[in-house]
């Protein structure tokens, strides 16, 4: 049987590397994207990886790059897009406390420019494929009840309405569209008290991914599968 093909934006690091890792285990080739030339763990994984990946050059904040990007894949097709980008300002500083430019940093990184991403490449998911874009469960209006990344929430419950946006427009799409959860995760990010470990929680994601294959429109689930409330 020929591999599955998945096309991970932002695989340098952290989830997006542990993703990467996770799929060639699986047997899938996978072109992974990464912001730098060289020197990166995903170029190292990529000279033992005997072809299975591939490293392509990508800032998804650089639209002219999302361009570039889409003609070099001309002609390729993937079962699975998967866009990750998620970057927060202060934990505890308020919409009333944090600057125009910061707020616009996180808004234009955790929103625009993955759905960019996913406006530009959407051509290239295989009839009957995923487009599968990293949310958070803090992007989940119903369940803020708490507080607390205020400027992070509002990015990543953006992410899930252009995406349901997305989805309106492509109402006879027959590919799976998904929003993962993926939890707490102990990484540069969620910081050595979260909840989860790598280990623990990506195998789940990707179990979560491969098991909506074929189901069509738009879900919000967590790393068990468990639908999030929006």
């Amino acid at each position: 049987m020929e591999k599955k093909k998945a096309l991970i934006i932002g695989a340098s690091r952290g989830l997006g590397l542990a993703l990467t890792k996770e799929f060639l285990a699986r047997n899938w080739s996978v072109i992974g994207t990464v912001r730098q030339e060289s020197g990166t763990a995903l170029h190292d994984l990529a000279q033992n990886s005997s072809d299975q990946l591939q490293v392509e050059v990508l800032d998804i904040t650089a639209n002219d790059q999302i361009l570039s990007l889409k003609e070099r894949l001309q002609g390729r097709r993937f079962d699975l897009l998967f866009v990750i980008a998620g970057i927060s300002n202060g934990r505890y500083e308020t919409i009333g406390e944090v600057a125009t430019d910061e707020f616009v940093r996180v808004m234009v990184t955790n929103a625009l420019s993955p759905m960019r991403v996913v406006e530009t490449l959407e051509s290239n998911v295989a009839e009957g494929g995923t487009i599968s874009v990293m949310s958070s469960g803090q992007g989940s209006v119903a369940d803020n009840e708490k507080g607390g990344f205020e400027v992070y929430r509002a990015s990543k419950a953006a992410l899930n309405t252009l995406m349901r946006s997305f989805v309106a427009r492509h109402l006879e799409d027959s590919r799976s569209l998904l929003l993962i959860a993926p939890g707490w995760i102990r990484t540069e990010m969620g910081g050595p008290d979260a909840r989860y470990s790598i280990e623990e929680a990506i195998p789940r994601v990707v179990d979560t991914i491969v098991a909506q294959a074929g189901k069509v429109g738009l879900q919000y689930l967590d790393q068990f599968g468990k639908v999030v409330r929006w």
